[in-house]
């Protein structure tokens, strides 16, 4: 079974939003154990996507015990009192449903998407595996094999991958002293250090109803989802473990600029890239949307202004973007991308990229620039209702890091109200001249030149 994850590395969440009509409203209720629960109706189909986001990520991890978050997710899957090895898999599999997992640095999910009337017994199998999931010290036991899992995992996706070893870096250094310093996956002396009793320990304080959301989109009633979670989790005794501070904090911005580069044989492509401090639409909403806004009129695509100028007209680069990471909790980078044309210098190509970007701080964006971009992330977010997946993730995602229904459905209004002067604020507030960034140079190694 493929396991993601999600986002946290690679800035893969996010977050769509959906129009406000009430046939797509959610509906809200809290158990009495404290577990909340979003229910999504879409009767197009009788199926439901099932999911259940424990509060918790690698941002909560103890100091030592970087990547136990994303380890726990796939210990999850192995066996419980009363389900046996790899059989909570096969279930759904059987079922003809789909299912997995994801960690990001705010959140652990797991979903399961089957046809209506297996729903009760997705929901059983979750309260299951959330009070009686096997840890030992067996060494082909569940949580050693996992760990093993998880090595090659790291090996695999991050110390293979040129690309992915410079982002890690670049994002050791933008967030360093933060929670997110380290990547979600963890280091691999300290995942391998991991021991059984840690996951214990990690069991044990956070995953409970307390601290989790269900979340159920699809051909459903919230009658029907209330009685089915009342039944199969509402007799769940909270473990009474889980801390109501999480451990985010404020962004300190980049105080020196710097530049990070990376060569390897591997590479084929050299990339330059600039991370800057940007914003959160959880500590800086309007902000946030706004930068979105026109980061989509300078880089968003195939008619964005970095694009059209480095691709289409100056023939410097074969790929030109911007884009933020503003769905975490906390801060992320905003980010200037390109790949230069074949025989164009990274010099080169940063100075025209750049020419750009200062044309854009001096000018403003146009009215018509404005419209369009904000029409077309409205747009993008309304379309998102069309998938059950989508409509599940976009609310259990934002609920898990604070943030509210109402915010969700309110979204393509917000940002639809985006002004030009919002959107070219927000732009100077991060990429003007006296802000600091980290530069990261993807290179061949020297002798592939």
């Amino acid at each position: 079974m493929k396991r993601s994850l999600a986002a946290g590395l690679f800035a893969l969440l996010a977050l769509p939003a959906i129009a406000e009509e009430a046939a797509w409203a959610p509906s809200t209720f809290t158990l009495d154990n404290g577990m909340d629960v979003v229910v999504i109706p879409d009767h197009r189909a009788p199926v439901v996507t099932h999911m259940v986001w424990y509060k918790v990520g690698a941002a909560d991890e103890a100091p030592g015990k970087s990547g136990i978050a994303h380890l726990f997710e796939h210990v999850m899957f192995k066996q419980t009192k009363n389900i046996g090895p790899e059989e909570f898999t096969s279930i759904v599999q059987r079922s003809g449903g789909q299912l997995n997992a994801f960690t990001s640095w705010d959140y652990t999910a797991y979903f399961e998407r089957v046809a209506k009337p297996q729903l009760g017994k997705m929901m059983e199998l979750e309260a299951e595996r959330m009070v009686n999931l096997i840890i030992n010290d067996d060494p082909k036991g569940p949580f050693i094999s996992e760990r093993d899992v998880v090595k090659e995992e790291r090996r695999q996706r991050i110390d293979n991958n040129p690309g992915v070893i410079l982002q890690e870096k670049v994002l050791s250094e933008f967030w360093k002293g933060h929670p997110y310093e380290i990547t979600v996956i963890g280091k691999m002396e300290e995942v391998a250090a991991l021991t059984p009793q840690d996951g214990l320990d990690f069991y044990q304080q956070y995953y409970s109803p307390e601290n989790a959301i269900l979340v159920v989109a699809g051909d459903v009633t919230p009658e029907e989802v209330r009685t089915l979670a009342e039944q199969h989790y509402g007799a769940i005794t909270p473990t009474g473990t889980v801390t109501a501070e999480r451990k985010w904090q404020p962004v300190t911005p980049l105080a020196e600029t710097q530049l990070l580069t990376h060569e390897d044989p591997k590479v084929r492509q050299p990339n330059w890239s600039r991370y800057y401090t940007g914003f959160s639409q959880r500590r800086q909403p309007a902000d946030a949307i706004a930068l979105d806004v026109g980061l989509e009129i300078l880089g968003g695509g195939m008619t964005s202004r970095l694009y059209q100028s480095l691709v289409e007209q100056q023939l410097l680069a074969i790929s030109a973007n911007a884009y933020a990471w503003t769905t975490l909790h906390d801060e992320g980078p905003a980010v200037l991308s390109a790949s230069p044309a074949p025989g164009v210098e990274l010099d080169a190509l940063e100075t025209a990229l750049m020419a750009e970007v200062e044309k854009v701080l001096a000018e403003g964006f146009t009215e018509a620039e404005v419209v369009r971009a904000r029409n077309k992330l409205a747009a993008d977010a309304i379309y998102a209702r069309d998938s059950q997946s989508g409509m599940a993730n976009a609310f259990g995602g934002w609920l898990a890091i604070g943030g509210t229904v109402e915010e969700i459905l309110a979204y393509p209004d917000t940002v639809r109200a985006v002004t030009p002067e919002q959107a070219i604020a927000a732009v100077r507030a991060v990429f003007g001249s006296e802000k600091h960034y980290i530069e990261a140079h993807l290179l061949p190694a020297e002798g592939d030149l």
